[in-house]
This record gives structure tokens, sequence and C-alpha cells, in this order.
């Protein structure tokens, strides 16, 4: 089952196209890869998906529901949540302070009841921070605080999770555990959408990606299509990508 959809989806910015009638899908059940060089239009196609930047045209649909044109507060309610790709945590709060801000968030829409405070530790075990819980973010090694960031997202019970370069900061050790969170997560039934430059980490968690270009896709397909893709072997993962 498809739970977001984006179809055509242009960005212009002034005389500048960002997105060039750019489509993807992100299926419940998975972790779906979106990689590209820098300045591909990424994190602009992030923050359409997401409101934070109206398209000159096309649409976003999310399970069955066409919010094009819906706010991003409206957005998240209905099930989306995302990570960016600069640390946006709280730094003065501590881990589980700012898991528990978007809890709080949650009750306001939320229709069943729950108990915050061992919410907030179950998500914060869930990414394998719980040492961590009461150390200010500000203190935190980029990395972990990064998973502090996933903690928080996962708080508002998203359908699709969008996650902005989430390994970045992390070591390898680390990075394998994450990519087993989200291999956990969207086998509950989560659509994860990943944009990451760590290509190990991408082939090893993605069953399906998108390769963006100058705006437009020039590929898709499972990892092994993707990597044996002559386009995107000279777009980005060519030998002059891997120096």
């Amino acid at each position: 089952m498809t739970l977001l959809e984006v179809t055509d989806v242009t960005v212009r910015f002034a005389g500048v196209i960002a997105l060039d009638g750019t489509s993807l899908a992100v299926p419940a059940g998975s972790v779906t890869g979106l990689i590209g060089p820098n300045g591909a239009g990424k994190t602009t196609l992030f923050n359409v998906i997401t409101g934070l930047q109206s398209p000159t045209s096309g649409r976003v649909v999310l399970d069955g529901t066409d919010v094009t044109r819906a706010k991003p507060h409206r957005r998240a309610r209905k099930g989306i949540a995302r990570t960016f790709q600069r640390l946006e945590a709280f730094g003065s709060l501590t881990a589980r302070d700012n898991v528990l801000v978007a809890l709080e968030m949650r009750r306001r829409w939320w229709p069943e009841r729950y108990v915050p405070g061992p919410l907030a530790d179950t998500l914060l075990a869930q990414v394998g921070i719980s040492a961590v819980a009461d150390a200010k973010v500000e203190s935190l090694p980029t990395g972990t605080a990064r998973l502090v960031e996933v903690a928080r997202a996962l708080a508002v019970a998203p359908k699709v999770l969008l996650l902005d370069e989430p390994s970045s900061g992390l070591d390898e050790r680390e990075t394998h555990e994450l990519g087993e969170l989200l291999l956990r997560l969207s086998s509950d039934g989560l659509g994860v959408l990943l944009v990451e430059h760590d290509m190990a980490f991408v082939m090893d968690t993605c069953a399906h990606i998108n390769v963006l270009d100058f705006g437009r896709v020039i590929a898709r397909g499972t990892p092994g299509e993707v990597q044996a893709d002559a386009a995107v072997q000279q777009a980005y993962l060519g030998t002059r990508a891997h120096r």
C-alpha cells in the first residue's frame, strides 16, 4: 500500500527550477531511499512534502488524502514527521524532555490516552539512547543528538517518517544499528523516506531507491538496479563520487 505519493512536482525559484516534474512513492512497510548530488533538490522535495515549500505545480497525497495545500501542522497531524539535515533539537533540554515536547503536542489531537513519561522512555530505548535520557542535548555528540531527533519524530506516531541525513555523525556500529531500527519500524507498517549520502547504509537499508539530479528523478529501482544504472554512475555513484 502506498502511504505517500508525490506526482509531477515542480518548484521554481525565480528563474531556477529546483524540482522539475518530480514523482515518487513511499509504500507502507519499507524504507525508500532518495539520493543524489548536493543541490539535486532533495531537501526542497522534503519541504514540499511537509508543507514548508509550496510547489509551483504537482500534488502530494498522504494515505489517499490530497495534502498539497495543507499547512505543515495539518500534515503532521495526518501522519508526516521529519528530521532535518541541520540539528533542530532543543539543545538546552534533556533528551527525554525533547521527546516529551512532541508527546505533549500529540495529546492535543491524538484520540487515545497515554502517559507521556513512560512513553518517552520507551521511545528513547527504541532508538538506543536510554543512557543519555537525562543529558542536555547540547552536551551530546552530534550522532546521538540525531537519534534524539528520530525519537522525537516517532513521538507523534507518524505514518510516514522523512529522515534527512540521519547517519551523519554516527560511527559504523551506530549506523548499522540505525539501519536495523529503520527496518524494524518499517516492518510494523511505517513508511520511511531516507535522504542519505552513506551509500553502504542506503544500499543495505532501502528496498527501493530514487535518484534525483538537477531536480529530476533520473533512475529508480532496487539497490542493485540503481547501482547498475549508467546514468546514476555518471551523476552520483561513479569514481569521482567515491574519492
